[in-house]
């Protein structure tokens, strides 16, 4: 246990000189065996790559000579037959036969006149079919043909790769009388192509990718063959394979234009360089372990007296010792001793004046926590009454009107009872029960806004926007709500009271406005020509950053209007909107005109 203490750099500092030297030494082997192994790396790979780029040289131009042999020996053949005498079907089909006979890689042989009609070959093969429109026939008229091709096969299951040949046979007055032409069998291909690879070196592994015109591909893997690789293609394939190519030319090989890649799996191609990587890495770390040791032992030896030093402290401290023993010398250890000898002098001086401090300090805490809950018990005070007048503004708001409804329809019934026929007495007390179910609904409205803040849940601009929807749907009355989108974001406990006194503005319409139409508008103070968004009711905007500090909100109406200074006893609905207005030190505004409507204007900030 004691020697992972020392090895603790928290608490000795050799520990700590230790760790950081060995960090850093092990950060640079780490780094100097990675530069060393991608140096390595780097030049195994462009090593692989010009011994697979060579493999590829050698291949294409072997296949090119074997393809450039087979076309002088179809050329050799249509001269033949132009000095030969013998032009009837059967001899030249024996002729061409025999051709087949001793180059057996030749699948087919043909001779085809000026119209397209083959007329002999090999095998009787296509011997009277017109095949004026194959591309063979039509560019072998032109000049000698060398090209490969991927087609459909006859029984569909897989492409078919072919290699075209023909040569015009043209007099010596220059008339064309046909065309010879012969397809080469790609197992020929396969075959010579494998024998390559097999005689460069078959313990490399290699692998080959034969690309016509075009990107074409005619060896390969399966998945590939008959696809058109772009120019731009990976076939690295994201690195896992080591690729060497090389691209042909139209000119010296026949027209065919073949561009050959020989690809290695680079798990084999660098696996001594891998093998380098590892050797590197784990002597240079070695080293840096063995460096970090020496640096530790080293550290601890020089380190020596700071840490008696260290120890005579802690002595101190616990009250075993009154004094520190100075060093010896004159380096840092010494100096610092010295220094804490002093230090600890006025120390001691300074403790007997920490007390008396300390005495005067617990005297005025006292004082001030006394004074903090004298403060508190006026705060709760503060909050009880603000929540008071919040819950009678609610009550008003909702119970009152209800109550003093159904009150007045009570006293009428009472008064006419015994002048009202029993239809109209039922009728009567059929409106005084709605005019209770209406309060006991508008009750528990109030009680669920109590309990859920919709202005906080979802911003001041949807929480009108539901609010003037339920106006409209319950009165009847044209409703509209013009905001920006920022003003419409505001979420907080102003905009919960904004909220309350457009609640009580459009109770007021409804009870005793007799309005068609209400507007309603939210907008940066002195922009208010927000326009409204469209619609019956208009979609207030999303609530979004960026709430503007000063804000105006209208409410209009064209009913019937009243007189503003007349006053109204019993009724604290302007008084209550008045109250809730100067809670958040807004300023409220209501004009109004009798036959001319009403505005309620009010401005606050946010």
């Amino acid at each position: 246990m004691s020697t992972w203490r020392r090895l603790d750099p928290r608490l000795h500092l050799a520990a700590a000189i230790g760790w950081a030297v060995f960090v850093v030494i092990t950060l640079a082997a780490l780094a100097a065996a990675q530069a060393a192994a991608g140096a390595v790396e780097r030049r195994a790979r462009d090593d692989t790559s010009r011994l697979l780029t060579q493999f590829a040289i050698q291949v294409r131009q072997t296949l090119a000579q074997a393809l450039e042999t087979r076309r002088s020996v179809l050329q050799a053949t249509a001269a033949q037959i132009l000095a030969s005498s013998d032009r009837d079907s059967a001899g030249l089909r024996r002729h061409l036969e025999a051709v087949q006979q001793q180059f057996p890689e030749f699948s087919w042989l043909g001779l085809a006149d000026g119209g397209g009609r083959v007329i002999a070959a090999a095998g009787g093969r296509l011997e009277g079919e017109d095949v004026s429109m194959l591309g063979w026939f039509v560019q072998g008229r032109l000049q000698p043909l060398l090209g490969a091709a991927v087609r459909p096969p006859p029984g569909g299951t897989g492409p078919a790769r072919v290699i075209d040949l023909a040569v015009p046979l043209t007099r010596a007055d220059g008339r064309q009388i046909g065309v010879l032409g012969a397809q080469l069998a790609w197992a020929w291909i396969d075959r010579l192509q494998g024998d390559l690879l097999q005689s460069l070196n078959a313990s490399q592994q290699l692998e080959l990718l034969v690309t016509g015109q075009g990107g074409l591909v005619l060896v390969g893997p399966p998945a590939l063959l008959g696809q058109k690789l772009p120019p731009e293609a990976d076939l690295s394939g994201a690195g896992a394979y080591q690729v060497g190519q090389h691209a042909g030319h139209h000119d010296g090989d026949g027209g065919l234009g073949w561009t050959v890649v020989v690809r290695q799996d680079t798990t084999t191609a660098l696996a001594s360089a891998h093998a380098a990587r590892r050797w590197v890495f784990f002597t240079v770390l070695l080293a840096g372990l063995v460096a970090a040791a020496a640096a530790v032992a080293i550290t601890r030896l020089l380190t020596r007296r700071l840490g008696l030093l260290a120890a005579q402290a802690q002595a101190l401290q616990r009250g075993q010792r009154l004094a520190l023993a100075l060093p010896p010398g004159r380096d840092e250890v010494s100096r610092i001793g010295a220094t804490l000898a002093e230090v600890l002098g006025h120390l001691q001086q300074e403790k007997q004046a920490l007390q008396v401090l300390n005495t005067e300090l617990d005297q005025r805490v006292a004082e001030r926590t006394a004074r903090i809950e004298r403060l508190a018990d006026d705060a709760r005070r503060a909050a009880v009454t603000r929540e008071r007048l919040r819950l009678a503004r609610e009550l008003h708001d909702t119970l009152a009107h209800s109550l003093m409804a159904l009150l007045t329809q009570i006293r009428l019934v009472r008064k006419l009872r015994t002048r009202l026929a029993d239809g109209e007495l039922e009728a009567e007390l059929a409106r005084a029960e709605e005019v209770a179910a209406t309060g006991l609904a508008d009750a528990r409205t109030a009680i669920t806004a109590m309990r859920r803040s919709k202005v906080g849940d979802d911003g001041l601009g949807p929480a009108l926007q539901e609010l003037l929807a339920r106006f409209s749907e319950r009165c009847g009355v044209a409703a509209t709500l013009q905001a920006t989108p920022a003003a419409a974001g505001l979420a907080n406990e102003r905009a919960e009271t904004v909220f309350r006194i457009v609640e009580e503005a459009l109770r007021n319409v409804e009870r005793h406005a007799g309005a068609r139409t209400v507007q309603l508008s939210l907008a940066e103070r002195g922009d208010e020509a927000a326009g409204p968004v469209g619609g019956h009711i208009a979609a207030a905007p999303a609530a979004g950053a960026g709430v503007p500090e000063r804000l105006r909100l209208q409410l209009i109406d064209d009913g019937v209007g009243f007189d503003v200074a007349q006053p109204r006893p019993g009724h604290f609905g302007l008084a209550g909107m008045q109250e809730q207005a100067a809670l958040i030190g807004a300023q409220l505004r209501i004009s109004s005109q009798h036959g001319q409507g009403s505005r309620l204007t009010l401005d606050f900030e946010t």
